[in-house]
This record gives structure tokens, C-alpha cells and sequence, in this order.
């Protein structure tokens, strides 16, 4: 072999070395696992709605996801996604690359979150509470919007004092940045979804508004957990109204004295300065007491007609009632279920 061709050779295999070399670099950059969280399986990231390409690079390097944050930042660009940032909630997964990461944000391949809205939520207060410390928005932001009477009026038949009944319960699932405006329209899909035109018809014909109707359904839900009892009981309650009669329920007092899990009240808890108090206020109270299922609102539309005006839990507490038409034979009730609740030490 000539030396002149031996040279070449040895330059095409240094070239070739150099170019391997260089590739194996690459890949190993930009391909292969470049997320290295020592003793962690996944991390998260959260891209805020007013974020820019400079922060999401700045809260990744603050959460030493990647070692060369220059790199990271020069293929971000050469993949635009500086043009295609998405808010919200990452999961970032040990051993991903660098362009799975950014394939990650740029195709919005964020985690959902879920909001559970059950009956350990009270009140609007709770639920402004809860919401605010799952999600990116505040409560401040939600609350203006549970405030805007107009909307409320036109799109729920709702008030402020009743927005509460907007929320029907359940598991919402939703981006960690979304917006309060667009989570009301999540809340009202839900919504809509139960108020449909037959149980609005059928509001109409018991002569109930849709607000009026959550909040006695609320009530019902709180006296009994059994559709056959929630629909006498509401007869009882729609009785009271019809008559001019104070409500006297138990679950508004548990309501306005804040004891969320009493079982048993005393005349002292019905002096309580209120206007959840059915013991001092006649008619309804501002808005309902409690998130309500859909069951105990159709209970409420479609309630057992009779001419009972008082009921008590039996005094086998197995969520069924003694129904009666006068005071002196509910007292014989009363009576019945006080020392029952008596035997087995409940005072509360």
C-alpha cells in the first residue's frame, strides 16, 4: 500500500472515530434517557397559563431535570416549542430524552387532574377552598365568577346565595391550568346534564323554581340517604311551605352551627343567629345545605303526596320515619327516638 493511500485511510478511520464519536454524543443528548432523579421515578413540572418559553426552561432547570440546560433550550427552539407552549400539569419520567420532554409540552400531553365534589364539601367556602388548592387558579378567581348574577340568572337560574346548587357531585377531571371561566362551563356541562327539560317542566309544575327545588333536595338529602323516605320526606317539607309552617329542620341547624357530624340537637343549637336556621326563619333558606345527587332532587320533583306535617327517625336508627299528621303523635315519635338515641350514648 502506498503511503499516500495508507494516509487516507487513517484519515477516513479518525474521521469515521470522530463521527461515532460525535453521533453516540447526540444520541445520548438528545435520544437517549437524558432524565437522571437519583432516588425519584417521575417528578412533575406545572406550566402556568401566562408562561413563556423562558420560564418553562427556567422551572425545569430549577427542578435539575437535565444537566445541560443549553442543550435543552437550542433543540426546544429547533423543535418550536417556543411556538407551542401549553399550560398545565407534566409528568416527567426518569430515563426520558430530551425530545420526549419536549414532545411532552409541545403536544400537550399533560396529566388531567381530578377534582372530586362530594357531600364532605359543605359550602361554597369549602369548595372555593378545595378547588384553589388542587388547581392553579385562586379562589378569588372562581368566586367572581360564582358572583356574576347576570350569568347565574341567565344560564342556571341561580343566584349568588344559591350558586352552590351549580355543582353537582362527582369526579371532574381537568387541566391543572384551566381557567375559572372555564371550568363554570365544566361545572355547568355537569349541571345541565341532570337540569334537563323534563325535571325543569317538572319544577314548573310543583311550582317550584330550579334554585328552590336544589335547596329542599338538599334538605331531603340530609334527613335520609332512601329514595322512598327522601320523597315523603319532602311531602313533609312541601306541606310546611305550602302553610305558611316553619321548616324546623334538623340539617339546616347542623348547617349553621358548622357541626357537619351531629347526629342529635338540642334547643340550644336552635337559637343560633342564622338565616339557614328553619327553627327562627319561616320559608326557605338562602341556597342549599349540601351538594345534592340527582336522586334526591328527582325525590323533591316527584314527591309522595299526603297530609303529614312532622316525621322523626324511628327509634331502630335504620334511616326510615314515623310519619304523622299531628304534633301530639310525632311527640310520641320524638319520645321514642330520644331515648333510643339515649340508650346507645349519643349526645351529638
Amino acid at each position: 500500500m502506498s503511503k499516500k493511500k495508507k494516509n487516507r485511510t487513517i484519515a477516513w478511520f479518525i474521521f469515521l472515530c470522530v463521527l461515532a464519536v460525535s453521533a453516540t454524543y447526540l444520541y445520548r443528548k438528545f435520544f437517549a434517557g437524558a432524565i437522571h432523579l437519583k432516588d425519584r421515578n417521575y417528578t412533575f413540572i406545572f406550566i402556568e397559563r401566562n408562561d413563556t418559553f423562558d420560564d418553562v426552561v427556567n422551572d425545569i432547570n430549577a427542578e435539575h431535570i437535565i444537566d445541560d440546560i443549553t442543550s435543552f433550550e437550542w433543540l426546544a427552539k429547533k423543535m418550536d416549542l417556543d411556538k407551542n407552549i401549553h399550560p398545565g400539569k407534566y409528568r416527567i419520567i426518569n430515563g426520558m430524552s430530551t425530545r420526549q420532554i419536549i414532545n411532552l409540552i409541545k403536544y400537550n400531553k399533560q396529566e388531567k387532574i381530578k377534582l372530586t365534589y362530594n357531600t364532605q364539601i359543605h359550602d361554597l367556602n369549602e369548595f372555593l377552598s378545595y378547588t384553589d388548592e388542587k388547581l392553579e387558579l385562586t379562589d378569588s378567581e372562581l368566586e367572581t365568577e360564582l358572583n356574576d348574577t347576570p350569568k347565574l340568572q341567565a344560564e342556571f337560574k341561580l343566584n349568588p346565595e344559591s350558586s352552590f346548587g351549580l355543582i353537582i357531585p362527582g369526579t371532574y377531571e381537568m387541566s391543572w391550568a384551566i381557567g375559572a371561566d372555564e371550568l363554570v362551563e365544566l361545572l355547568r356541562d355537569r349541571y345541565m346534564s341532570v337540569w334537563n327539560n323534563a325535571r325543569i317542566a317538572q319544577a314548573k309544575k310543583i311550582g317550584f323554581s330550579i334554585a328552590e327545588v336544589i335547596t329542599i333536595a338538599s334538605i331531603v338529602q340530609c334527613e335520609s340517604g332512601i329514595p322512598s323516605e327522601q320523597a315523603r320526606i319532602a311531602g313533609v317539607y312541601i306541606n310546611r311551605l305550602k302553610v305558611g309552617m316553619p321548616l324546623q329542620a334538623d340539617p339546616t341547624l347542623r348547617f349553621a352551627n358548622k357541626l357537619f357530624d351531629a347526629r342529635r340537637f338540642w334547643n340550644s343549637d336552635k337559637d343560633v343567629n342564622s338565616p339557614y336556621n328553619t327553627y327562627r326563619n319561616k320559608g326557605l333558606p338562602p341556597g342549599p345545605i349540601c351538594l345534592v345527587f340527582p336522586q334526591a332532587i328527582d325525590a323533591t320533583l316527584n314527591y309522595t303526596k299526603h297530609r303529614f306535617m312532622y316525621f322523626c327517625a324511628k327509634p331502630e336508627l335504620n334511616g326510615y320515619s314515623d310519619f304523622s299528621t299531628t304534633y301530639e303523635q310525632h311527640r310520641k315519635y320524638a319520645i321514642a327516638y330520644q331515648r333510643a338515641m339515649a340508650k346507645k350514648g349519643i349526645t351529638r
